[in-house]
């Protein structure tokens, strides 16, 4: 009798995943110990108290993802803490130019916040397919998080804030992981009615109202509340969501195509008629009018002299002037700091960082079986790709800005949170993407589960 083949060990790379969170922590600890030099001559002295800080996060995040994903990418986390890390670095080193507005302390308490989040998720969340069944219940949180700003005062010219008391969020930035969920369960559910039935007009084949409207239906209300609110960001990012979505769902490359031609029309629309809109159009056109109006330079013209001082290399960490930006300095612009102060190079490294971070989870959504699983990872990632482009788009004056916060890197309690509720859920998806399946057994589907596990 023939013995069974061996069980294939797929590895875990936990090993790897710890190497790499020391890296990110000791480049983060580097950067602020670089930042004091330079500002002060001296070492900050809560240098060492802000690497075990960011040290211990980074440890109890790995042991939650040991004990309970031990399979999942060893990619993930690091990236995370590692731009999480830049950024409070990043946010420090402006605090110094304002002394009256400190805001690396309180970045470092939402990103306590959020790291205690993704333990959560990791740890409670055993399978992805459990979010599949709360698909309405995730929709109706979304639209209820969205229509809620509206009954606060507007901030810079937008209602997407609460506030309560000395606390304020933007409930747009947990409605988008709520309408991820979303769109993957009914697309997942959907998605040989949206591909093969309906009529074929020109060269795209369109589902039948029944399968297309609900979804079509969501997405206008969410995009139609936003632009109520001014939040010409978000509604992008939602619209991006929603066209990629589809996309991967049918497999048509004409969705793309559609959604380039209705992102086009709304963005003239609202920027011809909205004046809060309006006139970030007219500086993305000419960001230097200001200057030659005798009214010195705006915030993008700003941005735009900050990236020229950085040239290749940067001027160094600390010994910009990017302050001169303004209110937004660190939130919206933050981005031009590290081009000035880092360079070309440095930016690139951030740019690939993210690139890294969306393709792992792309990486994880191809890898699984299930259309849900697939559309949800791939649906996240996009959200992450989507925000780097809108804000680096902006800042750099190649689109209009919007205001957005940069992931990780950016002031923003709300949006730390968020993000790391995104990785926590990437972390989920590719421990059962990478998981060696029980029914492996023919030569065929062991080797592509190795694949999968590198």
């Amino acid at each position: 009798m023939t013995a069974p083949p061996p069980a294939l060990r797929v590895p875990k790379r936990r090993g790897v995943e710890l190497s790499l969170l020391i890296g990110a922590v000791l480049i983060a600890v580097l950067g602020y110990a670089e930042v004091g030099l330079v500002r002060s001559g001296a070492v900050p002295p809560d240098a060492a108290r802000y690497g075990a800080g960011l040290g211990l996060l980074a440890l109890v995040a790995h042991l939650a993802v040991r004990f309970r994903a031990p399979y999942a990418d060893p990619l993930l986390l690091p990236i995370a803490v590692l731009l999480n890390g830049l950024g409070l670095v990043l946010i420090y080193r402006l605090d110094l130019e304002t002394p009256k507005d400190q805001a690396a302390t309180t970045q470092l308490v939402w990103s306590t916040v959020g790291v205690a989040l993704f333990i959560v998720v990791v740890l409670l969340l055993r399978d992805h397919r459990t979010l599949q069944g709360y698909a309405y219940v995730s929709v109706a949180a979304a639209l209820a998080l969205m229509i809620l700003p509206i009954f606060f005062p507007a901030v810079n010219g937008a209602k997407i804030w609460i506030r309560l008391g000395g606390l304020s969020f933007q409930p747009g930035e947990f409605a988008k992981i709520l309408l991820a969920v979303f769109f993957a369960a009914y697309l997942a559910a959907n998605h040989n009615a949206l591909a093969y039935t309906g009529r074929r007009i020109w060269k795209l084949q369109f589902p039948t109202g029944r399968v297309l409207g609900p979804i079509v239906a969501i997405w206008l209300l969410s995009v139609g509340v936003l632009v109520l609110e001014r939040d010409l960001g978000t509604s992008l990012l939602f619209f991006g969501l929603f066209v990629i979505m589809l996309y991967v769902a049918t497999g048509r490359t004409g969705w793309i195509a559609v959604g380039l031609v209705l992102a086009s029309a709304g963005a003239f629309f609202v920027g011809s008629l909205e004046p809060h809109v309006h006139s970030r159009v007219q500086d993305w056109l000419d960001p230097y009018a200001s200057i030659r109006a005798g009214e010195g330079p705006g915030q993008l013209a700003q941005s735009l002299f900050a990236f020229a001082a950085g040239g290749m290399l940067g001027t160094g960490l600390g010994l910009g002037h990017s302050v001169l930006i303004g209110f937004a300095t660190k939130s919206d612009f933050i981005l031009a700091t590290a081009g000035e102060e880092l360079g070309l190079v440095g930016l690139t490294a951030l740019f690939l960082l993210y690139a890294l971070f969306v393709a792992r989870g792309y990486r994880a959504g191809l890898s699984l079986r299930d259309p849900f699983g697939r559309l949800l990872a791939i649906g996240l990632a996009s959200i992450v790709a989507l925000q780097v482009f809108v804000i680096a788009g902006g800042v750099m004056g190649l689109i209009p800005l919007t205001g957005m916060a940069m992931p990780f890197l950016a002031q923003g309690g709300s949006s730390v949170v968020t993000n790391w509720v995104i990785v926590a859920l990437l972390i989920r998806v590719s421990d059962s993407a990478r998981a060696p399946r029980p029914d492996a057994a023919d030569t065929g589907e062991l080797a592509k589960v190795e694949e999968a596990a590198r």
